[in-house]
């Protein structure tokens, strides 16, 4: 029988496995004795043990011990004086001897991807004597590979990524299987690569493991993700090998390679004339496959009539041209607008130039719709001068507005008097003159800016604002005066022309030309022999001495009347009164002391002696008050009691009776009407000179007189006692109800409206009683009226 070249490669590496097997089955190990032993004519020398390497196959699965091999030693007759022992990696574990016959076998299974190779070493001994007969030798025990391991990825799955549109054979990624089997003896560990799954799309390298497309112009637009399978077979990929897989998932990365498309030729949009400015009027999208950066667009304008009022910019996160105004629009003077815009891409690929322009136009036509729009003012602030002598009425001038919209209905004006809160100036509703409404005055208000509405009249909610600044002119009347209040002193030993003080003016007015004050002494002061004036021509004056030697105890004060006259036209003028103190100066000028008093006190008396002197009187007033006033409280207290609070007071007199109903008791109609005449009687503590006006006479109902007397006798009390207090207090005497015609029973009500009783002694008791006749005081200071 003929057979192939591949069978006959298959037929000799079977052959050479099995006599290799047979070989090693058959190896011994033997030695020769450690004596050396002679021979007539040669010399005979010691032998060592003579072995071979034992190889056992891995992976065996019978169920009797593996046959390795066998040691053995000259000495050795048979006899069984000899007993071989085992020693090293695995023995009496793994591996067992014979100790009569030196066969060895393995009792368990092994891997040679856990140990490749043992080490062991063998030892003969005399059965007898347990000596060692050969020296001990080592010998190593190699299991032998089987194809036993698959290939296996360990960095799977794997992902990857490749550009779109790229070349054939453009690398993609790398993979590696690696094989557990030994890589040295036969094919076991050697791995061809295949791809299973991803054809026609992607290739694969079978030595190297590279893949690399293998189709051009692959789309991501179409499909942007692929998954291969790769198997990688041991064995060179023969029959029989063993095969392990990954998955691989590639994506096509995003290219540049389609332009900007608009989907419609044409948009159109209605915007009210209203929207303000920076709103947004449209969004436009050109629609672009592209992902990322090569997506990425600008919008501009190009043509079109609205270039200045519109603008268009582009949305980052969307990539969107949005439209915004920028100018207001007003639907009277253009109805509509068109736009030419142009989308491009940002970055182009010049690889695909060829597929077209990246960048592509449309039309947009923006439709302004009319809106009731309020009135509006012909200027956005009117600036307006008045004098402030203008008499009320005088015209300030004049606002104008009108309703843009088409109907152009009629206006009316009105000042928004928020900003005129005390009514300066009036409007004309129709013709929108302004004019003052009360005397002006620059001095409080040099400016005032008011708001001016303008209403429609078809439509009041349509309101328009103009805004209006009213200068107030100066005229000359303010009076110049003192700058500031002076605080002269001259020395007793003042000189003839010496200066004590310079002064100067202000005025509230303010000239154009600015301030020229004149100063001069009054016509009563001109001739005194005690001070001049000078007037330095620069709005200033100096009040010089005239004569020598003061005394402050023949005056110690003098009042030097100045006469100020101011520039204006008409000039106005005001006499301001300098008070100059005659004082005890040092050697240097500085004043020392002012009082005149100083004069009449003994020398002998220090400062503060004077002071204590004084101290000690005030104190003996202070405790002769006291006397005073605590005499007075035992005696009789006036007002308060400190162990009630008359606030909260109430005083009953009587039973309501059995409510409303009850009739029987007494006449309720006696409480409705209490107008009748009453003497007066004066308070203990008033004095005599302050008498009451008695009181007007009242109509008297005749029914229950009795009640009536009660009632009036308790009011009368309440009136004229001085322990009462002076304001109101809640005193129930019988019936309340609701609408009585009796009105308050209040003893203060009745003493202000029926009686002229004047309580502005309370100011003569000292600064405790103010309040009390601030309250009920008929002074102009009092507090009510």
């Amino acid at each position: 029988m003929k057979l192939g070249k591949v069978e006959f490669c298959h037929f000799l590496q079977i052959l050479a496995l099995f006599l290799c097997l047979s070989g090693m089955n058959q190896a011994e190990l033997t030695s020769s004795r450690s004596k050396p032993y002679f021979q007539s004519g040669r010399t005979r020398t010691k032998r060592s043990w003579v072995w071979n390497q034992f190889f056992v196959l891995e992976e065996y699965m019978g169920t009797d011990p593996l046959y390795v091999g066998k040691l053995h030693s000259d000495v050795d007759k048979g006899d069984g004086s000899i007993k071989y022992i085992l020693s090293g990696e695995g023995a009496s574990s793994i591996f067992i001897i014979d100790e009569n016959t030196g066969d060895i076998h393995a009792t368990k299974r092994l891997d040679r991807e856990e140990q490749a190779y043992y080490t062991l070493r063998a030892q003969a001994l005399d059965r007898l004597t347990n000596k060692p007969v050969e020296p001990e030798s080592e010998f190593v025990i190699k299991i032998q590979d089987i194809n036993d391991n698959e290939p296996k990825f360990l960095d799977g799955p794997y992902t990857a990524g490749v550009p779109e549109m790229s070349p054939v054979g453009t690398s993609v990624v790398q993979v590696t299987a690696t094989d557990a089997d030994d890589p040295t003896y036969g094919n076991s560990a050697r791995v061809v690569y295949s791809i299973l799954q991803g054809q026609p799309y992607f290739s694969v390298e079978p030595k190297t493991g590279v893949i690399k497309t293998a189709l051009p112009n692959m789309d991501r637009e179409a499909k942007d993700q692929y998954l291969l399978v790769i198997q990688a077979k041991d064995m060179v990929g023969q029959n029989g090998g063993l095969s392990g897989t990954t998955s691989v998932t590639v994506t096509l990365t995003d290219v540049n390679d389609n332009p900007p498309r608009f989907p419609r030729r044409s948009y159109q949009y209605n915007v009210p004339e209203s929207l303000p400015v920076a709103s947004v009027v449209a969004r436009i999208k050109a629609a672009d496959a592209d992902v990322g950066p090569n997506a990425e667009m600008e919008y501009k304008i190009v043509d079109g009539d609205g270039l200045g009022v519109f603008k268009i910019s582009v949305d980052k996160d969307t990539q969107e041209g949005i439209i915004t105004i920028q100018k207001e629009l007003d639907f009277e003077a253009k109805t509509s607008y068109t736009l030419r815009i142009e989308a491009a891409n940002l970055h182009v690929d010049p690889r695909f130039l060829s597929l077209g322009p990246f960048s592509d136009m449309t039309t947009v036509k923006i439709i302004v719709e009319d809106v009731d729009e309020p009135p509006v003012f012909t200027s956005h602030l009117y600036s307006m001068v008045v004098s402030e002598a203008a008499k009320v009425g005088t015209i300030i001038g004049t606002v104008a507005a009108h309703d843009p919209d088409a109907s152009n209905s009629p206006v009316r004006y009105s000042i928004d008097r928020n900003t005129d809160l005390e009514r300066y100036f009036n409007i004309d509703a129709n013709s929108g003159v302004i004019t003052t409404a009360k005397s002006l005055d620059r001095e409080t208000n040099a400016v005032h800016n008011i708001t001016v509405l303008a209403m429609e009249s078809q439509n009041p909610a349509q309101i328009g604002r103009g805004y209006v600044a009213i200068t107030i002119l100066d005229i000359n009347d303010n009076a110049p005066e003192f700058a500031m209040e002076y605080e002269t002193t001259v020395c007793e030993n003042a000189q003839p022309g010496q200066v004590i003080q310079k002064i100067s003016a202000i005025d509230k007015d303010d000239p154009p030309n600015g301030h020229q004050f004149y100063f001069s002494l009054t016509a009563e002061a001109a001739n005194n022999h005690n001070f001049t004036l000078q007037d330095n021509k620069d709005n200033t004056a100096t009040v010089l001495t005239k004569r020598n030697g003061f005394r402050r105890q023949e005056q110690s004060v003098f009042y030097l009347p100045i006469f100020i006259v101011d520039s204006g036209s008409p000039s106005l003028s005001s006499t301001n009164t300098l008070t100059i103190r005659v004082c005890d100066c040092d050697a240097d000028g500085i004043a020392q002391t002012c009082n005149a008093e100083a004069y009449i006190l003994p020398a002998g008396l220090s400062t503060g002696a004077l002071i204590a002197i004084l101290a000690c009187v005030l104190t003996l007033l202070v405790l002769v008050l006291l006397i005073v006033t605590m005499r007075r409280r035992k005696k009789e207290p006036l007002i308060f009691d400190e162990e009630r609070d008359i606030r909260e007071n109430i005083v009953r007199y009587d039973d309501e009776g059995g409510g409303e109903e009850d009739t029987e008791a007494f006449d309720m109609a006696a409480l409705r009407n209490l107008n009748i005449m009453r003497d007066t009687k004066t308070r203990r503590d008033v004095t005599p000179e302050i008498q009451f006006l008695s009181r007007p006479t009242f109509k008297s109902i005749p029914d229950n007189v009795i009640f009536r007397e009660f009632i009036w006798e308790r009011l009368k009390e309440a009136d004229v006692d001085p322990c009462a207090p002076p304001y109101d207090s809640l005193q129930t005497y019988a019936f309340e109800g609701n609408g009585s015609v009796a009105e308050s029973l209040s003893s203060l009500d009745s003493i202000s409206s029926n009686s002229d009783q004047n309580y502005d002694y309370l100011s003569d008791w000292g600064p405790r009683f103010k309040r009390l006749a601030d309250m009920y005081g008929t002074g102009p200071d009092c507090l009510y009226s």
